[in-house]
């Protein structure tokens, strides 16, 4: 005979799962905000430039900020700022 699943517990598990995602996912965030300097605007003018972004439907412009984007983590500043982050 076979054991019953508990589905309550996998419920929690996955619940669990997708918490601590979300809670990595905003940490890279603020990571990234300071790695780039963001962190020294102030909050309007970065949101507004993050709206502005999303709204774009400009796909040679998103072309350029994804490149631009990707040249930013193989350029090692995103890595140097991890570096540090975990000596503290």
């Amino acid at each position: 005979m076979r054991k019953p699943r508990d589905f309550d517990a996998e419920l929690k598990t996955l619940e669990d799962k997708a918490r601590t995602l979300k809670d990595r996912k905003i940490k890279q965030l603020g990571e990234l905000v300071i790695a780039t300097g963001a962190d020294a605007l102030d909050v309007e003018t970065l949101a507004g430039g993050l709206l502005g972004l999303v709204e774009t439907k400009d796909a040679t412009r998103k072309a350029e900020w994804r490149k631009r984007g990707a040249g930013f983590f193989r350029s090692g500043k995103a890595e140097s700022l991890r570096a540090a982050d975990s000596d503290q």
